[in-house]
């Protein structure tokens, strides 16, 4: 069988597919994956066979995957909710689609248009107790376990003092957000690592000896050393800190992080400070809160159980065939 997977150009969209990707290749399917260039490079190291359909650069339009449905004729597309356009283009050649999530189901107006139609079940790798309660009544879902994908880093030594992670993603944050953020929790006497991502580091505060700060970090690898999360509200590091249990400080920027932020704290897996909330001593507070036995993390690590129940992305590759017959 012929797999055609799609996503938008940028991590946050194209992680969440590459576990069912790699899992439809080993189980002997013919991958390939539409995308921008910008993600190529992983796509490539795991054989999934990466093209940029016509001039697309992030997103995809039914146009620019026309041509390239009718070239490579796949039995299926996967397609992420950031694409639309891929949806409409796999109904016109009357292929069969599955929408494919990347957390909980986004509120209005983020920039996304919501996947409505066309009318098709959507793989949905959101613990059910996360997820959008009315996307949980109406939509067709097949459960995929949330499985984190990094590119490799170099290797992090961890010490006897509680870790803590500090990330504002790859799209979101600014030198003054995560500043502040440092300041905060240098004070703890914690061993703090921080991914900047695409704020230089000459850019932030002077770090101290017990801060390691790096563009890029194999979140992957860091997570199950990780005390406590402070984030952004991004869903992949969000998805990460649960499937590995550890409680999260969410300072939402844009997009879906004031969503994010709000479920987890309902759930009890979380705090949060909103932008006007924000300062050094704040963040240092709420962080000591998570760190040791509390309320939270046996919020988080109940979250992570119900993760590890979901079906694997082996699992739900195997099945991918009886989606080629759906109307």
């Amino acid at each position: 069988m012929r797999v055609l997977f799609a996503s938008l150009a940028s991590v946050g969209h194209t992680y969440p597919l590459i576990p069912l990707a790699i899992a439809a290749r080993d189980a002997g399917h013919e991958v390939f994956f539409a995308a921008g260039e910008n993600v190529h490079p992983p796509l490539l190291r795991n054989g999934l066979r990466p093209f940029r359909p016509a001039d697309a650069f992030y997103e995809i339009y039914a146009e620019d995957l026309e041509p390239e449905l009718a070239r490579l004729r796949p039995d299926l597309v996967v397609h992420e909710w950031g694409q639309p356009g891929v949806a409409v283009a796999a109904e016109r050649a009357g292929i069969p689609g599955l929408w494919h999530g990347f957390g909980r189901m986004f509120p209005d107006g983020i920039g996304l248009q919501p996947p409505t139609r066309p009318d098709r079940p959507h793989l949905d790798i959101c613990p059910p107790s996360l997820q959008d309660k009315d996307f949980l009544a109406t939509a067709e879902r097949v459960e995929l376990r949330p499985v984190p994908f990094s590119e490799p880093a170099a290797r992090l030594e961890t010490t006897a003092r509680p870790l803590i992670y500090l990330t504002l993603g790859t799209a979101f944050g600014t030198p003054e957000v995560l500043t502040t953020a440092i300041r905060g929790l240098a004070t703890l006497g914690a061993h703090v690592v921080v991914a900047s991502g695409r704020i230089r580091p000459e850019e932030l505060c002077a770090v101290p000896d017990n801060v390691t700060l790096q563009a890029w970090i194999s979140q992957t690898d860091l997570m199950p050393h990780v005390d406590a999360v402070v984030h952004h509200g991004g869903s992949g590091t969000t998805l990460g800190a649960l499937a590995a249990g550890v409680p999260q400080l969410v300072l939402p920027q844009g997009a879906d992080h004031f969503a994010n932020a709000e479920a987890l704290c309902t759930a009890g897996a979380a705090l949060s400070l909103q932008p006007g909330e924000l300062s050094a001593e704040a963040v240092a507070a709420h962080t000591r809160t998570l760190l040791g036995r509390n309320a939270h993390r046996e919020a988080a690590r109940a979250i992570a159980e119900e993760i590890a129940r979901m079906p694997s992305p082996d699992e739900v590759a195997r099945t991918l065939p009886e989606w080629t017959q759906a109307s």
